[in-house]
């Protein structure tokens, strides 16, 4: 059914913040496979979906940061889905697949979700008895929270500027074990290749309030040539910042404090 021109629903609304929170800013446009998809689901015009995704820049605050201030046409409906969601991450992602499992596609099947793993053949299922609930949250999670990490910092490590998405991770600063409110919160998280999140998590290296890298003294005093050109060096450098979604402060000192301080590598 063909709906354009009609008001958008809250559900709507919520599925098109979704997007926006796991497109970099830059590909919001109508040509982007994601903005088709959901505007097939929506039974709306890849422009119209493409316009309400970007309305929400107008409320982002490091984009506006940096002049960019989305379309000027946001509506109430879209101020209150940023004020309802942009502090509730696991909220979002959780009512974003619902609403996509509820939702049928043309002859039936089920909807696709465009970031189940980046295949173009996966579909969302309703969350059946067969499944452990706790599970299928955090499957949920980590797919809209690795979504959010790599498009906010380019599918780029913020310290080595590796760019092979395949080896990066969606680096959670407090770990996930240990606050499940910041599970999906893009502003604990930091896209690190797969031997810097290990590093990072074991304690090894951190990143200072002041984003920059902090490598243990245990590897600055290692007289391993391999350890002082793949880690040792980047001591001091500051990292690549995202787009949006910084990593805050009151998270970083946590890592330092909790995890950098306690292991005695300083």
């Amino acid at each position: 059914m063909n709906r354009h021109g009609t008001a958008w629903s809250h559900d709507e609304l919520i599925l098109a913040f979704d997007l926006y929170c796991r497109l970099p800013f830059g590909q919001l446009h109508k040509t982007h496979r994601d903005i088709i998809r959901l505007a097939e689901v929506l039974g709306r015009s890849p422009s119209s979906v493409s316009m309400k995704c970007c309305n929400f820049a107008a409320f982002d605050p490091k984009l506006q940061e940096r002049g960019v201030g989305g379309l000027s046409n946001a509506s109430r409906g879209d101020r209150a889905i940023w004020d309802e969601f942009h502090a509730d991450w696991n909220g979002l992602s959780l009512e974003a697949y619902e609403i996509l499992a509820r939702l049928p596609r043309a002859g039936g099947d089920p909807v696709f979700h465009p970031r189940e793993n980046g295949d173009p053949d996966s579909f969302v299922q309703p969350i059946g008895d067969s499944e452990r609930l706790a599970t299928v949250k955090a499957r949920i999670h980590q797919t809209f929270f690795r979504s959010m990490i790599l498009s906010s910092y380019d599918n780029t490590c913020c310290i080595t500027g590796l760019r092979i998405p395949e080896a990066l991770v969606a680096s959670h600063i407090i770990p996930w074990a240990v606050d499940e409110s910041k599970r999906t919160d893009p502003t604990n998280g930091l896209c690190l290749s797969a031997t810097w999140d290990r590093l990072f998590d074991r304690g090894l290296v951190t990143v200072t309030p002041e984003y920059r890298v902090k490598v243990s003294k245990r590897l600055l005093e290692s007289r391993d040539e391999r350890i002082q050109e793949q880690v040792c060096r980047y001591e001091g450098r500051e990292i690549t910042m995202p787009g949006r979604w910084w990593p805050g402060v009151e998270v970083l000192n946590w890592h330092k404090v909790n995890i950098y301080f306690v292991n005695d590598h300083y």
